[in-house]
């Protein structure tokens, strides 16, 4: 039963983390249009700028797992990425001594 439950909570975190892929992703529509304007020898406005400077933030936030499925040998960055990744790093209390109190 216990593996039973691990599979199905793998499976729920990946569902979690495709969604917020997926809704990451889909707000950074018109990144490449803006990217362009300087080729397409148009200038940058200051809108423009707060624009850019707003999608690539959205994209920092992806940008760990996209380096797993870009870098060659990504997969073998998994277990960093999890270490990196755990919300619970910073703020775990220190072990209790056994036997104290």
């Amino acid at each position: 039963m216990k593996k039973e439950q691990r599979l199905w909570n793998f499976y729920t975190m990946v569902e979690r983390e495709r969604k917020f892929m997926l809704g990451e992703m889909s707000q950074v529509k018109g990144l490449m249009p803006l990217l362009m304007k300087p080729r397409n020898k148009q200038k940058w406005s200051a809108a423009d700028k707060r624009e850019l400077m707003m999608h690539l933030k959205k994209l920092s936030l992806v940008s760990p797992y996209i380096a797993v499925i870009v870098l060659p040998g990504g997969f073998a960055v998994l277990p960093v990425l999890a270490w990196w990744l755990d919300r619970r790093r910073g703020r775990r209390a220190p072990p209790q001594a056994k036997g104290a109190g």
